[in-house]
């Protein structure tokens, strides 16, 4: 039997979108040097080349696995993401981005909205992207979904909270929501806020930027 959650993933086309902002990130990062595999990402504490080792580990980490390994850890969560990091890591940037290039096309994920694997693909290629210089022109219907989904969210990325008593307004595309001081900005800017990267805060206008800012805490993979 198809559950609801396959049936929805078939007909809106997400696992494509993510398969998508992932190859464009193993392409970016194809012809990188060891100091810039080594520049400090806009995740706090990782480097580039860790948060994509980090990306690997989502893109192959099964329910029942994920499960194990919050076990294992005894549910110190913040402990199985460094540990399921590390195995993924490989000895050299080029075995980093090799088993990258492996899962560009999986399905596999936690128990988490296939949404939210999109979101890894996105924002922590931001996270690798912008620290290094490079840009991407993202499709605003990717965006546009991904702004939908953090918004009403505070599954592992606090964005319902974060944006609560604001006025998101995207400059670029149709992304509105909620009601209060205004933030304004493109949608992808409002996104890395929403999900507590600072440093896009400098991108926004209006009265509740202020506000956005002060919680945008610590960002964590």
């Amino acid at each position: 039997m198809t559950t609801p959650e396959r049936n929805t993933d078939r007909t809106t086309g997400i696992w494509p979108l993510a398969h998508a902002e992932r190859a464009a990130l193993a392409a970016d990062l194809a012809d990188l040097t060891d100091l810039q595999w080594a520049t400090p990402s806009l995740s706090t504490g990782l480097t580039v080349r860790e948060v994509l080792a980090h990306l690997t580990a989502a893109a192959s980490l099964t329910p029942a696995r994920w499960l194990a390994g919050v076990i294992r850890c005894r549910f110190d969560f913040d402990k199985q993401v460094a540990t399921r990091l590390a195995q993924h890591l490989g000895l050299t940037p080029a075995d980093t981005l090799a088993r990258f290039r492996q899962v560009i096309t999986s399905t596999t994920k936690p128990p988490l909205p296939v949404v939210a694997m999109l979101g890894e693909a996105v924002v922590h290629a931001e996270d690798i992207r912008r620290p290094l210089g490079l840009r991407r022109d993202y499709p605003i219907t990717t965006l546009t979904r991904l702004a939908e989904y953090y918004r009403g969210s505070d599954l592992v990325v606090l964005g319902k909270g974060r944006v609560g008593g604001l006025r998101l307004v995207a400059t670029d595309g149709p992304f509105t929501t909620g009601s209060g001081p205004l933030v304004s900005g493109t949608t992808l800017a409002l996104i890395m806020a929403i999900t507590g990267r600072a440093h896009y805060c400098e991108e926004l206008d209006g009265d509740g930027v202020a506000v956005l800012r002060d919680r945008c805490a610590t960002t964590r993979p």
